[in-house]
């Protein structure tokens, strides 16, 4: 079985229930689709397909980690990473993915693959901002840190300005 099959599930003939299957998501995964923007990946995906006579639903339970690096500091660090995505499988005349949960197979359709549904679930599982735990705490020691607290604006406190009352004024109305 090669990688490319090994994410394309046959339900023709499977009996109407209940199915699991297990899976560990790599860093070959994402380089079979050329993004290779993370360090490392260790993740388990649990699927669950739920097969009856006209309709297919699928839960994909995922679990791990990734190593990603800092926006902020570009130091590397571990992102532990729990989600969850399901999708409803219709048969109709054409195929297509009408909405965010609900993709609709050709009729006489056999197998899905559900590469690119784990390939977006794990992409959009990832926050846009990717900020080591270590600067949001203050426990991260690097260089780049202390350069940016080097860099930081002094406070008006700190320059000794005397401050216009008309300023006071306007704050005491929040």
């Amino acid at each position: 079985m090669n990688k490319a099959s090994k994410f394309k599930i046959p339900f023709r003939g499977l009996k109407d229930g209940i199915h699991f299957y297990e899976f560990n998501i790599d860093n070959f995964f994402f380089e079979q689709l050329n993004f290779m923007d993370f360090i490392d990946v260790n993740l388990d995906l649990n699927l669950t397909l739920d097969k009856k006579s006209s309709i297919l639903t699928l839960k994909f339970d995922f679990d791990g980690y990734l190593k990603l690096v800092c926006d902020v500091s570009n130091e590397p660090f571990d992102y532990n990473l729990k989600t969850d995505f399901r999708l409803v499988v219709k048969f109709g005349e054409e195929e297509k993915y009408d909405g965010d949960e609900i993709l609709i197979l050709q009729n006489g359709a056999s197998q899905i693959d559900i590469s690119q549904y784990i390939y977006e679930t794990i992409i959009l599982a990832i926050p846009q901002k990717k900020i080591h735990p270590g600067v949001i705490d203050g426990t991260l020691d690097s260089d780049i840190i202390k350069k940016l607290r080097d860099l930081q604006p002094k406070t008006q406190k700190k320059l000794n300005k005397k401050i216009d009352p008309r300023w006071v004024k306007l704050k005491d109305l929040l």
